[in-house]
């Protein structure tokens, strides 16, 4: 991707001290694989790792236990702060999406409030309760702010060697989509509607949140094509390709139900992630249908 001239987000937070506690509640998108739970950022760059850059994916698990600790520092948003280099290309990241969706927003009269990005190191603290990299990168709809972890890309450039920064890229994308649901009232619709749906249906609503976020993803993308390079949109529907859950299912489990999915079969993400590439336009990210 093109980066070097794109100007970071200002909406940046840079929190300190260490051992957050354990779980998220209100965090949507997450699935549990080996009895914890990871958001679907880690999922996404979990499965590029091993898809894309051919790691181990058994290297990069764990249970990432830890201990309560009640003290977090944060920098708040837009204050100067010195970041490393791969935070600097997760905030340029940022900075285009806030771009391109203030562009969108703005030519349909609306004004777009931009997410803030928290970086910590191995646990902090989210609106949604604590924050841990064994869950990844995730949007809490609670406070409208991205967490990542830095220390998990980290160790998937200087230990796996996985460089380049569209998956990094793939993954804030999506949990801009995420933000996008929340402040467009789609996300509450879509609770709402889970509480009184069965299991199943509750999935398919999931699915569908899922999908959705990867189409918005395909919509900045496609509305910011001078970051992209030569093979940018290819890596991103083979890593699409890679995330489906009837992929993950196959190989974790070696059978597939359909009726336990929560983010989409590999076909499904491909198509939605597509179809907002094509498309640059979020009213053509209608995966609920009707």
């Amino acid at each position: 991707m093109r980066l070097d001239d794109e100007q970071e987000s200002t909406n940046i937070e840079v929190q300190s001290g260490s051992r957050g506690g354990f779980g998220l509640p209100g965090m949507g998108g997450g699935l549990r694989i080996g009895g914890g739970k990871m958001g679907c950022g880690t999922i996404v760059i979990i499965l590029i790792a091993v898809f894309v850059f051919k790691v181990d994916p058994s290297a990069l698990l764990g249970d990432g236990s830890t201990q309560l600790s009640p003290q977090q520092q944060s920098a708040p948003a837009g204050a100067p702060a010195q970041l490393s280099q791969i935070q600097s290309t997760a905030a340029k990241v940022l900075g285009s999406t806030e771009r391109r969706w203030e562009e969108i927003f703005s030519r349909n009269g609306q004004r777009y409030p931009a997410p803030a990005m928290v970086f910590y190191t191995r646990d902090g603290n989210s609106g949604c309760g604590a924050a841990q990299s064994a869950m990844g990168p995730f949007y809490c709809p609670a406070d409208q702010k991205i967490y990542i972890d830095t220390t998990f890309f980290d160790e998937l450039q200087t230990r796996f060697g996985v460089d380049g920064d569209f998956p990094m890229a793939y993954v804030i994308a999506h949990e801009v989509g995420h933000h996008i649901q929340t402040i467009t009232g789609a996300a509450e619709k879509v609770r709402r509607a889970q509480e009184r749906a069965s299991k199943a249906e509750g999935n398919q609503l999931q699915v569908a949140m899922e999908l959705q976020a990867d189409c918005y993803a395909g919509v900045w993308a496609r509305n910011d094509t001078n970051l992209l390079e030569a093979g940018d949109i290819e890596e991103g529907l083979r890593a699409a390709e890679a995330i489906g859950d009837d992929t993950l299912q196959r190989a974790s489990q070696g059978v597939v139900v359909p009726e336990s999915f929560t983010h989409g079969s590999s076909a499904q993400r491909m198509t939605w992630l597509k179809r907002g590439l094509d498309s640059g336009d979020p009213a053509q990210c209608n995966t609920f249908g009707g």
